[in-house]
């Protein structure tokens, strides 16, 4: 039992990291995280020792983010007041690097939740189509395109921001 939950531990990294470019909020990020680890252990007896629980882990994960969803368009969005109210405080990065992966980080929260979703367990986490179509609940070629049609959105929200970048205003 202690080895079945060193290694569900050992997946927090893999899950936070598929948490955030799911929710683009840390915070909700980090709740969408402990969800899943309590649903984990709650059931660990439904994962089988020799495997890995990465699979397993994001499709619990994967559900629990569907099932938010779902939730938020039956009861709308929550906002905080200062959120609806307060001026957004916001600083530059100082660094290129720093701007650069930010921009891949909003183009990528700009594409649809189901083509981000397919393209991070792919790109990011390193899992093959197969793998991402069983977490995921949906064929392997629905993964495919789902792929291929979220990294076409990410190259137009990066070259709308690279054009965004480069115009001027000129005052006479």
């Amino acid at each position: 039992m202690d080895e079945k939950r060193g290694a569900i531990l050992a997946e927090l990294p893999r899950l936070r990291r598929y948490a955030r470019a799911l929710m683009r909020d840390r915070d909700l990020a980090d709740d969408l995280v402990q969800d899943c680890i309590e649903k984990a252990l709650a059931r660990i007896d439904g994962w089988q020792s020799g495997e890995n629980p990465r699979r397993w882990l994001f499709t619990i994960m994967h559900n629990l983010f569907v099932d938010q969803i779902r939730r938020v368009k039956r009861r709308g969005e929550t906002v905080s007041y200062e959120t609806a109210t307060g001026p957004a405080l916001v600083t530059e990065p100082a660094q290129f690097d720093s701007i650069a992966a930010r921009e891949v980080l909003q183009a990528l929260q700009a594409i649809a939740p189901d083509r981000r979703s397919a393209l991070v367990l792919v790109a990011v986490e390193g899992l093959t189509y197969a793998e991402a179509a069983i977490v995921l609940g949906i064929p392997a070629g629905t993964v495919m395109s789902r792929i291929a049609r979220g990294r076409e959105d990410l190259r137009k929200e990066l070259e709308d921001a690279s054009r965004r970048r480069t115009i001027k205003v000129v005052e006479r």
